[in-house]
């Protein structure tokens, strides 16, 4: 049997109470991953 390689598949997004957009992906088997983007309050739009 081959080893196992992670497939992250984008599950959803959401935004925060502090306001952070927040990424959710998951793998086929299980496996979770969360990653958080905190957004400048004083970065120009583009």
């Amino acid at each position: 049997m081959g080893e196992h390689v992670h497939v992250r598949i984008g599950h959803g997004l959401s935004v925060s109470e502090n306001g952070e957009l927040i990424e959710s992906s998951r793998c086929r088997c299980g496996a979770t991953w969360t990653k958080a983007y905190r957004v400048d309050e004083d970065a120009p739009e583009e």
